[in-house]
């Protein structure tokens, strides 16, 4: 079973600590979720751990091993970010073909969509764009997947979806996710983590995040 651990990272802004020596869990098996306000950093933290951005200090270690170069390029982890992914000139097909992952269980679990596998990204809406952007993500073959804000802009039945799909690939990969829908991460995630202040909280129960004042009530 594979761990990732991040640790001692800090991050400065200018003159502003956005995290401060924090560490970070995840591992095979789990869906790992980050919670915290907006501005806090759970995006900064998901692209350092990704290795696009570079902080001010840290240390990536997958079961014990320091890993010196980024994450992306040794090929074993997928990002989904909050931005688009998919050129909106391309056709349903086609992203998935580029990204590897199989168009035949997408048509599968989302039967709806098959009339529209020649469609232009463009065609789609923003949340029929968001799900299968979502899904070509969760679904490849990298061993460690990052989904920052999944469930934005999904109708209920897809979110539900998107759940059991984590449910089902969760148990051969690292799966860390978070979104300001907290309900929906509380619901999917094994381990939770909460961002506060620069610092990283494990959650062990939910009416910690009542006492660290990130909801008021459940």
């Amino acid at each position: 079973m594979d761990v990732l651990e991040i640790d001692n990272i800090e991050l400065n802004f200018g003159k502003i600590e956005i995290l401060k020596a924090i560490y970070f869990k995840a591992e095979e098996g789990k869906v790992t979720g980050v919670l915290g306000s907006n501005g806090c950093g759970k995006t900064s933290l998901l692209r350092i751990i990704f290795g696009e951005l570079t902080p001010k200090n840290k240390l990536t270690r997958i079961n014990n091993t320091p890993i010196l170069k980024p994450l992306y390029k040794k090929g074993i982890i997928k990002f989904l970010p909050q931005f688009h992914i998919l050129k909106k000139t391309l056709s349903l097909k086609k992203g998935f073909a580029l990204f590897n992952t199989s168009l035949e269980n997408f048509l599968i679990d989302f039967p709806s969509f098959k009339a529209q596998i020649n469609n232009a990204i463009y065609q789609f809406s923003g949340g029929e764009r968001r799900l299968i952007e979502t899904y070509i993500i969760l679904r490849s073959k990298a061993k460690i997947v990052m989904l920052d804000e999944p469930f934005s802009h999904l109708s209920p039945l897809y979110i539900n979806k998107i759940k059991e799909i984590l449910d089902i690939e969760k148990k051969h990969k690292i799966i860390i996710i978070t979104d300001h829908l907290y309900k929906e991460i509380l619901e999917v995630s094994d381990d939770l983590y909460l961002l506060k202040d620069g610092w990283s909280r494990l959650i062990k129960s939910k009416k910690e995040l009542i006492q660290h004042n990130y909801i008021n009530d459940l």
